[in-house]
């Protein structure tokens, strides 16, 4: 109001000149025109040639070009019939220069001036200025950065320019000295201090930051506070202030909440009103509260959001179902009335899908649950959600169920996907500790082109193997989900020339396969395969006793059919680092009739889960394999055994040096002679393998975008054993080179273990610590891999 009075004074004085006498204006003229064009100005002006000018008009015309906030100065006067407009324009920003600030990004400070209006070319304001600077001050206030100070300078240049410096001098952020609740009674003041956000100072609020006041942040606090209250029955509860009190150095805070109690309340009674839709009964059993109960607006809330689902599940997507508590202050007992109203039906018009660069929309479209034309379910649109997550195409997936416009029982459903590399076409290189290095040319896409086949062509050599494999597999072979797979490889292996500790033989591959899968449930599936395996072993020159052995009586050359089926489920909500879920699977493998061997495997396999809190889980995992011969073949063939030790083993120990290990030929001893106790046996396998773990999985430290990268702390715990083998006995002596299922002898480590997904494969590495280390077992501390390893 005043700034008005202000103009009119102005105006006033301005057309002093004038005001004697109305008079027809029979032309305009404007001097003081620097860069604003005389059409902005005349476009202001209420008064144009012709028209008559009183006091009143041209009072009105001051106003209305002051208004535009271009001229800082305006006059008005008359040469005879002509109406000369004399301006004095604003200067501009020539130039905007922040200094002190790191806090808030200069980027982020740039852009909020230039949505403000302040920007080199802009028209410059002072009171725009002064107003960004106060903003900037209340931001800080708001990270707890009390002793921040913004100064501005406004420096004069040529041509009507001026540069704006901001200095700013951020401060550090109060740090909370104390917290303290006042007027409970019930609660300890320990138990609900925990549970802020905002801690006092301690020795991890260096890494955790959790002692920095901020406003927003102590208002999450005292919601938390208040539903800690509401969920154990005090309805009444009431927050009746807060301070908080600044030292006069303002590097601390004082935070003192007030709170007042009331009475703890019962569940009286329990009601259900409006149209359920469905059957009551069906609705009775998600009922959560119960008479008698001490009240809780969680699991009232949680009551409310099952309903709220049941009846989305049958398409009435904008249900709305409420729990009104009505108390009883005499007895301090409450009644809980669930009000449904479901709304109309609601069908879904369109399915839409954003952010599938790579993926063809119909490797998405297939995985829908949901259908176009049907009524919109939450759990089918849920479940296609987790479809596509399990896929492990994407990083993340959304969905969204706007209302189509102009309808009140139409829907669309879009799916948001953020797609992550899911294989390479390239030259690769790669290191392993176990196989050296590892270079090869290959096509490895679990996502081919968008198809969603999975394509793998490779030519790879490492210091121990050379492999040659192709395979395919469409997981949609049918419409219906059955998958159709064929594999070939050939490999060549000489343990002669790998680092570790592995009984020496060669064996040269050939084989080719096909197998099956039939989806028998949302979760699981069985699958069949048939293959043809052609091997040939080379004795080297550490060959063992037990290879001997093998090879004199089966002979040095076989040709194997095989025949397999399996059976798999996986409830895991991401196909690659998934957090919660669980799956398993159990395959048997058995040679058939024609094959130069018989003998079979079966292998089990179990991971879950299981979520600690939002940012922690348990994960658990077990791998179990048995396999022996049968018919004629005694045993299970020595270079079909297990292995144990590394990754996805039990980390700590070398790569396949846990369990049975091998007597050195007499003919050929690669370390002493069976007399020589002190004799360091080789790894040879055996035919159990008993592996297992858990783990706590935690989000990295500084890290934002989590989703490619998973740390872990874990236990390891395995071992591999032989059912067949025997003990050889020195002169003096007896040495165990194997043992039958022990678990006493079971290996454990324990340590850190990080895993990246990369675009040039998996990059692992573990620190470990042995636990308990099996007799003849070498340690490993440090493991890492980078690229695909064989």
């Amino acid at each position: 109001m005043k700034r008005l009075l202000l103009t009119a004074v102005l105006a006033v004085l301005m057309i002093a000149e004038v005001h004697a006498a109305s008079f027809t204006i029979s032309d305009i003229r404007v001097n003081g025109l620097q860069r604003v064009s005389a059409g902005s100005v005349f476009g202001a002006l209420p008064l144009n040639v012709g028209d008559q000018a009183d006091d009143g008009r041209l009072v009105e015309s001051t106003r209305a070009l002051f208004k535009t906030g271009f001229f800082q100065d305006i006059q008005l006067g008359r040469d005879g019939n002509v109406l000369v407009i004399t301006v004095v324009e604003r200067p501009s920003v020539a130039s905007i220069d922040i200094e002190g600030n790191k806090a808030i990004s200069t980027e982020d400070l740039m852009k909020g001036l230039k949505q403000s209006g302040l920007a080199e070319g802009e028209i410059f304001q002072r009171a725009t200025l002064e107003g960004v600077r106060n903003e900037l001050q209340r931001q800080y206030v708001a990270q707890g950065r009390y002793s921040a100070s913004v100064d501005t300078e406004v420096v004069t240049q040529p041509r009507n320019r001026v540069a704006l410096k901001i200095n700013i001098n951020e401060g550090t952020v109060a740090a909370i000295q104390h917290i303290n609740v006042v007027g409970n009674s019930v609660f300890p003041e320990e138990d609900l201090t925990d549970l802020f956000e905002l801690k006092t100072s301690n020795w991890l609020s260096f890494f955790r930051n959790d002692d920095k006041y901020a406003r927003e942040k102590l208002s999450g606090d005292l919601e938390r506070l208040r539903s800690y209250y509401l969920d154990r029955g005090y309805i009444n509860m009431d927050i009746a202030s807060t301070q908080v009190s600044i030292t006069p150095d303002k590097k601390h805070v004082y935070i003192t909440v007030n709170v007042n109690e009331g009475e703890k309340y019962t569940v009286r009674d329990v009601k259900l009103s409006g149209d359920l839709k469905v059957p009551e009964d069906q609705v009775q059993q998600l009922m959560l509260v119960k008479k008698g109960q001490v009240f809780s607006r969680k699991v009232m809330t949680s009551t409310s959001e099952l309903i709220t689902r049941r009846l989305g599940n049958d398409g009435y997507t904008f249900a709305n179902v409420n729990g009104v508590p009505q108390p009883h202050d005499e007895d301090h007992t409450v009644d809980i009335t669930f009000v449904v109203d479901p709304g109309k039906r609601a069908y879904v018009n369109r399915i839409n899908f954003r952010g599938n660069t790579k993926s063809e929309d119909e490797v998405l479209r297939r995985e829908m649950r949901q259908m176009e034309g049907g009524w919109a379910s939450t759990y089918l649109i849920d479940q296609s959600k987790t479809r596509l997550e399990r896929l492990g195409f994407f990083k993340e997936v959304n969905v969204e169920t706007p209302a189509v416009p102009g309808t009140d029982d139409q829907v669309d459903v879009n799916y948001a996907v953020e797609e992550q590399a899911s294989g390479s076409i390239t030259a690769s290189v790669g290191f392993a500790q176990s196989a050296g290095l590892i270079l090869g040319g290959s096509i490895s896409q679990n996502n081919f082109l968008g198809t969603g086949n999975r394509v793998s062509i490779g030519l790879t050599r490492s210091e121990y193997q050379s492999r040659y494999n192709f395979s395919y597999t469409d997981p949609y072979y049918t419409p219906d989900g059955v998958s159709l797979g064929y594999n070939a490889f050939y490999r060549t292996t000489d343990y002669d020339d790998l680092d570790v500790d592995v009984a020496s033989y060669a064996v040269d591959s050939l084989g080719a396969g096909m197998n099956f899968g039939y989806p028998i449930s949302e979760t699981s599936r069985l699958t069949f395969g048939l293959s043809v395996q052609q091997d040939e072993i080379k004795t080297g020159k550490y060959t063992v006793n037990e290879i001997f052995d093998f090879t004199e009586k089966e002979g040095e050359k076989f040709t194997n059919f095989k025949a397999s089926a399996g059976w798999s489920s996986s409830t895991l909500n991401k196909g690659v680092l998934p957090t919660r879920g669980a799956s398993q699977s159990l395959t048997g493998e058995i040679t058939i009739p024609g094959s130069d061997l018989s003998f079979f495997k079966i292998d089990y396999r179990n991971q879950a889960f299981v979520p600690v809190t939002e940012n922690y889980t348990m994960r658990f995992h077990t791998e179990l394999g048995y396999g022996d011969g049968y018919g004629s073949t005694d045993g299970l063939p020595f270079y079909e055994n297990y292995y144990a030790g590394g990754f996805n083993s039990v980390r700590g120990f070398k790569d396949s040096t846990l369990g049975p290990r091998s007597t050195p030929s007499k003919e050929n001893p690669r370390r002493g002679t069976l007399d020589d106790p002190d004799t360091d046996p080789l790894a040879f396998g055996g035919n159990v393998q008993i592996t297992g773990g858990a783990e706590v999985l935690f989000p990295l430290p500084f890290v934002k975008d989590q989703r490619s990268l998973r740390t872990s702390l874990f236990v390891d715990v395995g071992n591999v054993f032989d059912t067949n083998c025997s003990d050889s006995v020195t002169a003096d002596k007896k040495v165990v080179r194997c043992n039958d299922i022990d678990i006493a002898n079971m290996a454990v480590s324990a340590g850190l273990g990080v895993t990246w997904i990369t675009a040039l494969g998996p990059l692992s590495f573990s620190l470990a610590m042995p636990v308990k280390k099996p007799d003849n077992a070498e340690t490993q501390v440090f493991q890492f891999s980078l690229g695909q390893t064989f």
